[in-house]
């Protein structure tokens, strides 16, 4: 266990290297000069000398190579060190610190709702397949997974906010400072979160059920007259679990992802939020972070989803 462990981090701290790469040269690649961009929608640094601007872009490693910039940027992170937004002027470290618990507040609930609604109803689809249960669960569910969660952020602001008056629009309130105003403000980005990711685990565990249901050892716990929850928990359920765990892992980068596209529709002030104002600015320094924390929060879901499998499955060894 221990050894595939270590074996398994040092694969995700290259997957991280790569990931970094990826996102650090493919910023450069963009056409514009974050710096003129700044000094254009600034006012302050309106009418700047160009020895200014070089001095500006200095001060952020710009006038260097890229691979001399890639390698600072490194050692940087090694130190602890996010680097300095430019648009900004704040250390990126904290900007992400304050923004991350709104982005893990709203995806951590969409994730918990996913798997246990999805869970339940794929499980209860496959038990009752071709009855009335199956033939709701399974039509919601094809259409949960085409949905653009966007587009339904959209559908919900319209209606149970600007026809029926039930929701705030947008925004975020910490429910430290207000819990009912919070409640309400996260239940539309909440079921955009979650429906995604809802609706493929309920596929899933549908499709593990059926086949699970068709194994010996089922048929024989049938026989033996055992009652219908006793096969579901002790028998049925774990096996079944296996690819649906599976699923989880690719859950959590769909919650991120999809935290870019919900935190823009609701104004909310999350990581997602601020990874779309660096990309518009070309704030290499915001993007390259927040992609590193995203990619880095993935690969550790998705190392104890595997080490998961040993519990859900004796046979399985490592």
């Amino acid at each position: 266990m221990i050894r595939y462990i270590i074996r398994r981090l040092i694969w995700a701290l290259i997957l991280i290297i790569l990931l970094t790469m990826l996102v650090f040269f493919s910023m450069r690649l963009l056409p514009g000069d974050p710096i003129l961009i700044y000094v254009a929608s600034t006012s302050a640094y309106s009418g700047m000398s160009p020895e200014a601007i070089e001095q500006l872009r200095a001060q952020y490693n710009l006038d260097k190579p890229v691979i001399v910039q890639y390698f600072i940027w490194v050692g940087n992170i090694f130190q602890g060190d996010l680097g300095e937004s430019i648009t900004y002027h704040e250390d990126v470290g904290g900007l992400i610190a304050k923004r991350l618990p709104i982005t893990m507040h709203i995806g951590v609930l969409g994730f918990i709702i996913a798997t246990i609604l999805g869970t339940a109803s794929g499980l209860l689809a496959g038990l009752r397949r071709g009855k009335l249960a199956d033939q709701i669960i399974t039509p919601l569910a094809y259409v949960g997974i085409c949905i653009p969660i966007f587009w339904l952020g959209i559908l919900l602001m319209y209606a149970f906010g600007l026809k029926l008056g039930w929701l705030p629009i947008g925004n975020y309130t910490s429910p430290f400072d207000d819990f009912w105003l919070n409640t309400k403000q996260i239940i539309m980005p909440v079921v955009c979160q979650c429906v995604t990711g809802l609706a493929a685990l309920s596929r899933q565990m549908r499709s593990s059920v059926l086949e699970v249901v068709q194994q010996d050892y089922i048929r024989t716990a049938w026989s033996k007259g055992l009652r219908e929850r006793v096969i579901v928990t002790r028998h049925m359920l774990k096996n079944s679990l296996i690819p649906v765990i599976t699923l989880m892992g690719f859950a959590i980068g769909l919650i991120f992802g999809g935290s870019v596209f919900i935190e823009t529709v609701f104004n909310i002030p999350g990581v997602g939020r601020l990874m779309v104002n660096g990309i518009f600015s070309q704030d290499y320094v915001i993007v390259q972070a927040c992609t590193l924390i995203f990619g880095g929060i993935i690969l550790i879901v998705n190392l104890i989803v595997d080490i998961s499998y040993g519990w859900l499955d004796p046979r399985i060894r490592y």
